[in-house]
C-alpha cells in the first residue's frame, strides 16, 4: 500500500502545515550563510550611522556590541533551537496547536504586516543605490516623487518575490552565495575609508596604534556626543541595542521558520555567524565607512543614505552591496510573512500566500518612509512579539516541568483561548506600560515583558484546564505524530537526492571564487597599509574601486555557475 492511500489524510494537507522531515533536515552550514547573509544587510548602513548618532564612545561600542552580540547567539541557541528542533513547526503553526484560531489568526496578521514593512524598507534601500547609479533624485518624502524610482523599486521587489516564492531551500542558497562576499566588502569598506578619517584627525594615513584608533573613533565617529550635542549611551545601552535588536525572532520565536530545518539544537550557535561577522564586525565597519564617506563629501553622516557611503567607500560594488545586501534581508522576512499568510489562508499554498504578500510588499516599498522608520518599526515590533513567545515558551518548556498538560485548550476544544488573548493584552500593557514610565532603557524592556508574560499565562492557563489530564487526547495526538513520521519516510523514498557536485570544472569554478574574495581583500589591505600620504591613498582607493569591481563581478559568476551545476545533478 503506498502513501497516498495508507495516509491520505496528509495528502492533502499544506506542507508548512506539518512537521519537517527527516530528509529535510540541514546541517549546520546552511545556517551558518543563511544567518550571515540576512544580518549583513544594507540596515546595517543606517544602524551604523544611528550609533554615531546616539552619541556612544568607541570603547562602549567595541565591547558593548561584543557582549550584546554573545548574549542574542545564546538566546537563539538556548530559546528558539530546542522548541523549532523539537516541533519541527514554524511558530506560526505551533501557536495554533497551543492558542487556536482566534489568538494564531490575530498574531499572524500582525506578523504579515510587519514583515511585509520590513521586506519592503529592505528593497526600499536597495532601490536607493541604483537610484544613485542612474542619478535620480533622493526621495525624500513619505511618497515617491520620480516615476523611474518607482520601477526600480518594481524591478528590484521582482527579484526578492521570485526567490522567496521557491521556500526555505532557495533562500539558504541565495544568502550561501552572497555571505561571503558581503562580508568581505563590509570589511574592506572600512579599511578603504579609515585612511581618509586618519588624515582628517591624525595627519596621517594610518593609526600608530590602538590608541590612536581609539583617539580617531571617539574624534570622528563614536565621540560619545549625540546629535543634539549631549552626553550620548553608554555600555549598557549599547549591549541592550544589540541584544535587543533581534528580539523578534529570537525571544519572539519567530526563527522557528528556519531553525525547524536544522538537525540539531546546537545549531543555534550558527547565528553566530550573523550575529558576530553581520553586526558586530559590520557595525563597527558601517561606522567607519559612513564617518569616512561623510569626511570626503563634506556631509554630516546622519545626512547619508546607504548609497553614498557604499559608493565612497567600494565604488561601483559599493552599489551592488547594498542591492544585495537589501535583498538578503528581504528574501528572509517575506518568506517568513509568507508563512505567517499561509498560515491565515491554509486552504492556499505558501507560494500563492508568498506572491501576494510580495506584490503588496512591493507598492509599500515604492514609500520611502519604510525605510527611514525602519528603526522603531524593528524595537516596537520587537516588544508586540515577545509576548507571544513567552506564551508558546511557558506552554512547550515550563507546562510538561510542573505537570501541566500542553495543547489543553486544543484538547478541551475551545473556540475561544482566553488565557492567550489576555496574557498578549496584558503583556502589551505591561511592556507598552514600562516604556511610557520610563522605567528602565527601552532596549531591555523585553526581558520583563517577557517575564511577566509567562507567569501571566501560567497561572491563567492553570485555572482554565491545564492542570488537568486528557490522557484519550494524549493518545490521538500521538498517534498522529507517529502517523506522520510514518508518511514522511514513505515520501522520502520518492524523494531526488542531490549529488555533490566535484567535478573538475565546478572545482576550478570555486577556487577561482575564492581567489577573487583574496584579492579583493589584498587590495583594501594596499589601501589601508600602502599608503604613505594623501595622494598615494587616493591613487590606491581608485585602483581598488577599479578591480574589486571586476572582482565582485567574477565572483558571483562563477559561484552562480556552481549552483546551477550542483543543481543539474542528480539522482
Amino acid at each position: 500500500m503506498n502513501a497516498t492511500n495508507k495516509y491520505s489524510q496528509f495528502e492533502n494537507i499544506e506542507e508548512e502545515q506539518l512537521p519537517i522531515a527527516k530528509h529535510k533536515l540541514y546541517n549546520w552550514t546552511h545556517f551558518a550563510g543563511l544567518y550571515a547573509a540576512e544580518h549583513v544587510a544594507a540596515t546595517e548602513f543606517v544602524i551604523g550611522a544611528t550609533f554615531v548618532a546616539l552619541g556612544a564612545t568607541t570603547k562602549d561600542i567595541i565591547l558593548g556590541l561584543l557582549i550584546g552580540n554573545i548574549l542574542a547567539v545564546l538566546s537563539w541557541t538556548f530559546i528558539t533551537s530546542p522548541i523549532a528542533v523539537d516541533t519541527r513547526l514554524s511558530l506560526y503553526t505551533y501557536l495554533n496547536k497551543i492558542a487556536g484560531d482566534s489568538m494564531t489568526n490575530l498574531y499572524n496578521w500582525a506578523n504579515v504586516i510587519i514583515f511585509t514593512v520590513i521586506s519592503a524598507a529592505m528593497i526600499t534601500v536597495s532601490s536607493t543605490a541604483v537610484r544613485f547609479a542612474f542619478n535620480i533624485p533622493a526621495q525624500l518624502n513619505w511618497y515617491p516623487t520620480n516615476v523611474w524610482f518607482i520601477l526600480i523599486v518594481l524591478c528590484v521587489g521582482a527579484v526578492v518575490v521570485s526567490i522567496a516564492i521557491y521556500g526555505f531551500k532557495a533562500v539558504s542558497k541565495f544568502s550561501a552565495i552572497c555571505a561571503p562576499w558581503l562580508f568581505v566588502m563590509f570589511v574592506c569598506g572600512a579599511f578603504v575609508l579609515l585612511p581618509a578619517l586618519s588624515l582628517e584627525v591624525l595627519g596621517e594615513t594610518l593609526p600608530k596604534g590602538w590608541s590612536d584608533f581609539i583617539t580617531l573613533g571617539d574624534k570622528s565617529i563614536w565621540t560619545g556626543v549625540n546629535s543634539e550635542g549631549k552626553p550620548g549611551i553608554g555600555l549598557v545601552e549599547v549591549i541592550g541595542f544589540a541584544w535587543a535588536a533581534n528580539t523578534i525572532t529570537h525571544f519572539g520565536l519567530i526563527d522557528m521558520a528556519l531553525l525547524r530545518f536544522a538537525k540539531k539544537k546546537v545549531y543555534g550557535l550558527s547565528t553566530s555567524t550573523g550575529m558576530m561577522f553581520g553586526h558586530y564586525l559590520a557595525w563597527i565597519s558601517a561606522g567607519i565607512m559612513g564617518a569616512g564617506a561623510a569626511v570626503i563629501i563634506g556631509k554630516s553622516i546622519v545626512e547619508l543614505d546607504p548609497g553614498d557611503v557604499a559608493y565612497y567607500a567600494l565604488g561601483w560594488s559599493g552599489f551592488i552591496i547594498v542591492i544585495v545586501a537589501g535583498w538578503t534581508t528581504a528574501v528572509a522576512n517575506l518568506y517568513r510573512a509568507g508563512l505567517a499568510a499561509q498560515a491565515i489562508f491554509y486552504n492556499n499554498s505558501r507560494k500563492k500566500t508568498t506572491i501576494i504578500v510580495g506584490l503588496v510588499t512591493v507598492v509599500v516599498a515604492c514609500f520611502p518612509f519604510v525605510f527611514s522608520q525602519i528603526l522603531p518599526l524593528l524595537t516596537f515590533a520587537g516588544l508586540i512579539v515577545v509576548p507571544v513567545g513567552g506564551i508558546v515558551f511557558a506552554e512547550h518548556q515550563i507546562f510538561p516541568k510542573i505537570n501541566y498538560t500542553r495543547y489543553w485548550a486544543r484538547y478541551r476544544k475551545l473556540s475561544f483561548n482566553t488565557p492567550a488573548v489576555a496574557s498578549w493584552a496584558l503583556g502589551l500593557v505591561f511592556g507598552f506600560g514600562l516604556n511610557a514610565l520610563n522605567v528602565m532603557s527601552f532596549f531591555y524592556l523585553f526581558i520583563p515583558t517577557w517575564i511577566f508574560t509567562i507567569v501571566v499565562y501560567t497561572l491563567l492557563a492553570g485555572r482554565y484546564g491545564a492542570k488537568n489530564k486528557y490522557p484519550e487526547e494524549e493518545a490521538k495526538e500521538n498517534k498522529r505524530n507517529k502517523d506522520i513520521e510514518k508518511f514522511q519516510e514513505e515520501k522520502a523514498k520518492e524523494h531526488v537526492v542531490h549529488l555533490k557536485d566535484n567535478t573538475s570544472l565546478t572545482k576550478v569554478l570555486r577556487v577561482i571564487s575564492i581567489l577573487v574574495l583574496i584579492i579583493t581583500v589584498v587590495l583594501a589591505f594596499t589601501v589601508l597599509f600602502g599608503s604613505s600620504n594623501e595622494s598615494a591613498y587616493i591613487e590606491n582607493r581608485e585602483v581598488f574601486y577599479k578591480y574589486a569591481f571586476v572582482c565582485t563581478i567574477i565572483y558571483f559568476i562563477t559561484t552562480i555557475w556552481v549552483l546551477k551545476r550542483g543543481d543539474s545533478i542528480q539522482n
